[in-house]
């Protein structure tokens, strides 16, 4: 049954404003103690999930006959890579739906033993279906943690900071790909050693159950379950010193935004989450906004583009095809370092305006570019490639590249994961941000199945044209549906999205509030 959220949103926007002091202490202060160690926590998630997809494209190369006494195939590689991507597609619906039921640190526990048993399996594997059996299990944990950790900092992080809280898990993401990097380089030459980056990915997951074992769930799951003490300990905790007024509005605003879903046990519950989200214009809103972040995420051609950077780099005369992908890896986790610093105060509608035309254009560069290369894909063959050695062209593709990692990096590749916090109503929260991850994975695994593909038939002056015009397409997405959240709490999004997408509203009011923030901050203490 459609429930109107409006009514709590206002509630909690007038309780905000007409108590100055209790504003104040919420919009000034830094992130309490509990809530950085929440992030850093919750962010481990995201290392795992980097360090996964960092660690197999050099330990395909590495294997060599270990598996199956034999050399790995085209075809089984793609089996092996893509059975991650299918275990995290499958991983991020069942999590959606226990995340609801059981509690967001319990599913979160129960992935890191699931990430521990994937990896032992890849460890034990002497044949290749073994591996792609090791590889699905372990994506199923990357899956879980995929929705967990931006779902949980989500309802956990400050307004002001919540946006810099979600990144953080994105740079815990292209960090874990990097030290992946770092870590293949120096075992390249050492026997197996691609065993021995695949048992390192056993430590991350030890290490969050250990601190998860000890930490809290989120205040709006313990509403959800009427634990209304417990979520009032959580809530004084995440922030600085707040005053009874200022928990109990929290508390209120919550409870309003508790939509109190029917039916006889948690699997009915949860049928009837999926349905509110389809059935509720605000949800169902954002659930389109979430989803279609996600989908730019994966179509405008990244990890496309990652796929054919080592072909790149060969043709312009570097050979060593590991330290290209740390270059990649180093531009995208830097400029994931900016977008933390930028994406609360400049806003994540503002920043993907900006960044979206730079990646459409970064991808025409390379499109021209390959076109002038002479790299040419055949049926069944490997790359052709007709011209060797340093080239202009080669340059201004390697220029092209950094260009649109950067852009990347900065705008999509960490506004994805903040789609989640356009879902204000609690019980449809995990359901939407299921969808929302659900569309990554699925986005992933037909770029991975489709690319090669691509460039064989249309050709890669083709293909990166193709994923030029995705970009111009999302840039339209952007402008017309994407209304700005920075700074707005949770529970006031459900308002703007009632009656339309309100895109002229919402960044109206996003920008008051950073406006009443700085005048905050600025204001002598009485």
């Amino acid at each position: 049954m459609p429930i109107s959220h409006g009514s709590s949103s206002k509630h909690g926007s007038n309780a905000q404003l007409l108590n100055s002091d209790i504003n104040s202490s919420a919009s000034s202060a830094k992130p309490s103690r509990l809530v950085i160690i929440l992030t850093l926590a919750s962010s481990i998630s995201g290392f795992m999930f980097g360090y996964d997809t960092g660690y197999i494209s050099s330990a395909l190369v590495q294997i060599g006959t270990d598996l199956s006494n034999k050399i790995l195939t085209n075809g089984e590689k793609e089996f092996i890579t893509s059975a991650t991507s299918l275990g995290a597609f499958i991983g991020a619906f069942i999590s959606g739906i226990w995340a609801n039921l059981v509690g967001r640190k319990r599913v979160l526990l129960a992935s890191n033993v699931v990430f521990v048993v994937g990896t032992i399996i890849q460890l034990a594997a002497k044949t290749v279906w073994t591996m792609i059996a090791g590889r699905f299990v372990l994506g199923l944990a990357v899956g879980v943690a995929s929705l967990i950790a931006p779902l949980m900092l989500s309802e956990l992080a400050p307004a002001k900071y919540r946006g810099r809280l979600i990144v953080t898990n994105v740079i815990f993401i292209t960090g874990g790909q990097l030290v992946a990097y770092f870590i293949n380089w120096g075992l390249t030459r050492v026997a197996h050693g691609w065993r021995i980056s695949v048992g390192l990915c056993m430590v991350p997951p030890v290490i969050q159950f250990v601190l998860f074992w000890f930490l809290p769930d989120t205040p709006r799951y313990y509403i959800m379950k009427g634990k209304l003490d417990r979520a009032r300990e959580v809530v004084r905790k995440t922030h600085h010193s707040p005053t009874e007024d200022f928990v109990t509005a929290i508390i209120e605003d919550m409870v309003a935004a508790n939509s109190n879903v029917p039916g006889k046990g948690p699997l009915q519950q949860a049928w009837n989450s999926i349905k509110l989200i389809h059935t509720n214009p605000a949800n169902f809103r954002a659930l389109i906004l979430a989803c279609g972040l996600q989908g730019i995420q994966q179509f405008t051609g990244f990890n496309s583009l990652m796929y054919f950077s080592a072909t790149i780099f060969e043709t312009i005369g570097f050979k060593n095809a590991t330290a290209v992908s740390i270059i990649v890896a180093a531009t995208n986790f830097v400029f994931t370092g900016i977008a933390l610093c930028i994406v609360d105060q400049v806003g994540r509608r503002r920043i993907l305006l900006w960044s979206l035309p730079f990646m459409c254009g970064s991808l025409v560069v390379c499109a021209i570019a390959f076109h002038f290369l002479g790299v040419e894909f055949s049926s069944g063959a490997d790359v052709v490639v007709k011209t060797t050695g340093i080239s202009g062209w080669g340059i201004v593709v390697i220029i092209g590249m950094v260009m649109f990692v950067a852009s990347y990096a900065i705008g999509i590749g960490n506004s994805a994961w903040i789609g989640v916090e356009l879902f204000s109503d609690v019980n449809v929260r995990s359901a939407g941000a299921m969808y929302s991850a659900a569309t990554n994975w699925a986005g992933s695994l037909v770029i991975a199945s489709t690319f090669l593909t691509m460039l064989e038939r249309i050709t890669p002056t083709g293909t990166f044209s193709f994923f030029a015009g995705l970009c111009a397409v999302s840039f339209v997405f952007v402008y017309f549906l994407l209304p700005e959240v920075a700074g707005l709490e949770l529970e006031e999004t459900t308002e703007f999205l009632s009656h339309g997408f309100n895109v002229k509203q919402a960044s109206k009011l996003s920008r008051e509030r950073k406006r009443n923030s700085k005048f905050i901050k600025r204001r002598p203490a009485a």
